[in-house]
């Protein structure tokens, strides 16, 4: 049986033996994009003030928390469009993920965004000022690499483009 240690408006902290971890509150989920469009990938670049710097990352987004009920895909669907300006004529769910099982129960499902057309500038919402990134996929290497020597963080799940297993 676990305890909550404290209790914010998305997240709880709770205890149960040994263990401390955070857990995302209500049944508010996420989903992360891989959008590929003519060997390109898309990413995101955004500030994270728990990294106190900028992170690369693929799109991504909360499934349900404008919305009750919101499928994945529809959630995805707007994620990408808010975040890159892009959107998708399909979207295939790639599976559930565990970000972190040793800190956090937080679980993402994975989805891989084609048919891509531009319809706007992206950059999130009012307050997130993301930086959209085209960048083709035999460039990766050396543009995770820049980033990293320019002192932006690199999220962990840029190993799936970095692996090149899911394209």
């Amino acid at each position: 049986m676990s305890t909550t240690v404290w209790a914010g408006k998305f997240l709880t902290v709770q205890t149960e033996g040994t263990w401390e971890y955070a857990e995302r509150r209500g049944q508010i989920a996420a989903a992360v994009i891989v959008a590929i469009d003519a060997g390109d990938v898309i990413l995101v670049e955004q500030f994270r003030v728990p990294l106190g710097r900028a992170c690369l990352e693929l799109p991504a987004g909360l499934v349900g928390d404008e919305t009750a009920g919101e499928s994945v895909a529809v959630a995805a669907g707007r994620e990408l469009e808010e975040e890159t300006g892009y959107r998708a004529a399909a979207i295939e769910d790639l599976g559930l993920f565990y970000s972190s099982p040793g800190m956090t129960s937080e679980c993402f499902t994975l989805v891989r965004a084609t048919g891509l057309t531009r319809v706007g500038d992206g950059g999130g919402d009012g307050d997130e000022n993301i930086t959209v990134h085209r960048v083709p996929l035999t460039d990766i290497p050396a543009f995770v690499a820049a980033k990293r020597e320019a002192g932006v963080a690199i999220d962990a799940k840029m190993l799936l483009i970095l692996a090149g297993s899911i394209l």
